[in-house]
């Protein structure tokens, strides 16, 4: 399986001067999702897509070794599906901007992994980010429930060109370490109080 981190946002809303993803917790953001997926031990291959709205970051990875596919940086959706369309099979696809996942949370993620599907998005309840004082971005609803996109999903690379539409599956796993996506300065705040 592949994984794709998204790592080329603008991060507008932190309203910082740094790049998001070196913000750092112990170390820049960016590392805590690439040590989490090399310690999952789920991937062949990791690639992180840059744009250049964040060439620190693109910087950073190039000096560790990890590999790279600059997008344009037209926006999160347009460059991963751009991104898809080229690549095949199973592709596990990431927020760069989630410091507590760890290997753990990713190989329960992928243990729920269901072919049938072109694209499950996992997806926490608005009770969670209420009772950890996280606010959501996408609000959808999953079993009658409340819930917030994550930024991860396995998607079937081989299913994106087609012209139908897509299979959606949203699961629900009310952890902290997928729900503490960094999106504001007060939750990069928050961060440090964990």
């Amino acid at each position: 399986m592949i994984s794709l981190v998204m790592a080329g946002g603008r991060g507008s809303r932190m309203k910082i001067n740094t790049e998001k993803l070196l913000l750092k917790y112990k170390k820049p953001i960016i590392l805590h999702v690439i040590d989490a997926l090399k310690n999952s031990g789920c991937f062949e291959k990791i690639f992180a897509l840059t744009s250049p709205h964040a060439p620190q970051t693109r910087r950073l990875l190039c000096d560790l070794a990890i590999p790279t596919i600059q997008t344009k940086g037209d926006g999160y959706v347009k460059d991963l599906n751009i991104t898809l369309k080229e690549l095949s099979g199973a592709v596990f696809v990431v927020s760069g901007d989630l410091p507590l996942l760890d290997g753990e949370i990713i190989r329960k993620i992928i243990d729920k992994y269901d072919p049938h599907y072109d694209w499950q998005s996992f997806v926490v309840t608005r009770a969670l980010l209420d009772s950890v004082g996280l606010s959501g971005d996408f609000l959808t609803e999953c079993k009658g429930r409340e819930c917030f996109y994550t930024g991860l999903s396995l998607v079937n690379a081989d299913s994106i060109d087609s012209l139908r539409s897509l299979k959606e599956q949203l699961v629900i796993i009310d952890d902290k370490r997928i729900a503490f996506n960094l999106n504001t300065k007060q939750e990069y705040d928050l961060l440090g109080t964990t």
